[in-house]
């Protein structure tokens, strides 16, 4: 039988190792989070190299012990166990075996689990995977020789444990508290029993479409009845998690030409895409349809999608796309569509006036790009500005103003770290990149955006209405001199997800609430 390892020995050889291993880990993975950047052209300085690994083991490190201890703890557990009763297997080679193997199935269960594709970023290479692995590898082959104990011959007779010691950690900007706002309003419900209901637009006789992310389209009364079934002819939707049906949006001659666009997820889980089609409305669905426009290259996973429609003046149709969670450093390559916001023809062809129209190097489509993910879009025609708002990661949430051509800087630039904690990169703001005229952190999670109009609501007008995912609320934030302030919360009693905010025909403001069980909520004054 092999020599025996008592407890007194190995509760701190244990914890060394994973001290070392968490490190090395956390190190890892800062290191080929800014060589992504600099694969982008980013110069990244030895001080902002050092200062970001520092920040990653203060934010990223002490969840990754968590993650990598669970792993390490079963690995080096079923080790021992076989160590114990084979005399002939040696620890110094089966410890960092199973410590690697270990690692690997938990981030394969984690990355199953969790609901972004991939949790800890450097991980999405197969190089950044196997120096994660290796460190695991290291913490077991360490583990292994503490417990074993060392010759003092051999120069084991201790082992140097260093402490990193810092003053102050980099505090995330918090966003400023605004109270709710007291209700002069009330708010109604006019239809119910939607799955995931994702966007609403109006039609011209005051009937209502509704979209399911599921992939259904719903014709609702202007009394918000739901009209029969769902209706004929929408396109095949690719449905899993954020990927569905997402925005519906008629045509500005719909009265004549009876044209709706669409935009969905389509593909599949290993090869999909952000698609638009349009087809003609009829009573029992649509007829006529034909896509218009698909994301180039196709992307793995089901995140990130964007999906927001806008009209410009001029008749030309504005989609925003997302960055497909795992791909973030594409949306700095305009040669694909990756993290961009398009502008199209309505038949899906390119405007002539395109920043790119006519490149032989980037996508024609392109208008803007450098976005992370956008599910917020209103043309404001009264100040003829095209805002949007995207999703940050944990934090760096932003409203911007889109002007054709511009760099909007995510992954090079964000307020917002990874969900893990970790830097997602040194830099908020960069030379030649467009920041955010407001942008939240803690995260709001924002989703569905309209400016309200009309008379109802004269102490809103003009401002933005925000849904919030997270904060279950809407947040109402004001433009002025090409600054935004948010100045009130809104609907925080209804204590639901807030997918898309609108202003309707009649001057109301109309909700969608994002559950199995979703509704369509009309907001008039008391």
């Amino acid at each position: 039988m092999a020599d025996s390892v008592t407890w007194r020995k190995a509760i701190p050889s244990f914890i060394v190792a994973l001290v070392v291993g968490s490190v090395l880990g956390s190190l890892i993975q800062t290191q080929f989070n800014l060589y992504a950047l600099q694969a982008l052209g980013v110069e990244i300085s030895l001080w902002t190299r050092l200062e970001t690994s520092v920040q990653d083991l203060l934010n990223f490190a002490p969840l990754y012990a968590i993650l990598f201890g669970l792993s390490f703890l079963c690995s080096q557990g079923l080790a021992s166990l076989v160590v114990r009763f084979t005399a002939k297997v040696s620890r110094l080679w089966l410890y960092p075996l199973a410590a690697a193997i270990g690692l690997w199935a938990t981030l394969v269960l984690v990355n199953t689990l969790a609901p972004m594709p991939t949790l800890i970023a450097a991980t999405r290479g197969f190089a950044g995977l196997v120096s994660m692995l290796l460190a695991a590898a290291f913490a077991g082959w360490l583990f292994a020789r503490l417990v074993t104990g060392a010759r003092r011959h051999n120069g084991y007779s201790a082992i140097p444990v260093m402490l990193l010691v810092v003053g102050a950690g980099l505090a995330l900007p918090q966003s400023e508290a605004v109270a709710q706002e007291v209700p002069g309003y009330k708010v109604e419900t006019l239809a119910a029993g939607l799955e995931h209901p994702w966007s609403l637009a109006f039609l011209p006789d005051g009937r209502m479409l509704v979209t399911e992310r599921a992939g259904r389209l719903r014709l609702l009364t202007a009394d918000g009845e739901v009209m029969s079934g769902p209706l004929e002819g929408v396109p095949e939707v690719f449905s899993s998690a954020q990927a569905g049906l997402f925005e519906v949006l008629p045509a500005p001659d719909f009265q004549s030409s009876r044209m709706i666009y669409l935009s969905y997820a389509c593909g599949t889980m290993e090869a999909n895409h952000t698609c638009l089609a349009r087809g003609k409305l009829g009573e029992e669905g649509l007829s006529d349809v034909s896509e218009i426009f698909r994301v180039q290259p196709a992307k793995a996973g089901n995140a990130h999608y964007g999906g927001r429609l806008a009209w410009l003046q001029d008749n030309t149709l504005v989609l925003t796309l997302g960055d497909g969670f795992d791909y973030r450093e594409q949306a700095q390559r305009r040669q694909n569509h990756i993290g961009s916001i398009v502008r199209l023809n309505p038949d899906g062809s390119v405007p002539a006036d395109n920043p790119y129209a006519g490149s032989d190097q980037y996508q024609g489509e392109i208008y803007s790009y450098g976005h992370r993910n956008v599910q917020g879009l209103v043309y404001d025609s009264e100040r003829d500005l095209l805002i949007a708002h995207e999703h940050g990661p944990r934090g760096g949430d932003e409203i911007n103003i889109i002007r054709p051509g511009a760099n909007y800087g995510w992954p090079v630039a964000s307020y917002g770290l990874d969900y893990t904690g970790a830097r997602v990169t040194p830099y908020q703001e960069r030379e030649g990149m467009v920041g955010p005229v407001l942008h939240w952190t803690p995260s709001i999670a924002p989703s569905g955006m309209t400016v309200v109009s009309g008379d109802l609501f004269p102490q809103w007008r003009g401002d933005l209405l925000i849904g919030g995912l997270v904060t279950r609320q809407v947040h109402r934030v004001r433009l002025e001199d090409g600054e935004a302030k948010q100045v009130g919360i809104l609907f925080g009693g209804l204590d639901e997800r807030i997918r898309d905010v609108e202003t309707g025909p009649d001057g109301a403001v109309y909700l969608l609430t994002d559950s199995a069980d979703g509704r369509v909520l009309r907001v008039t004054p008391k």
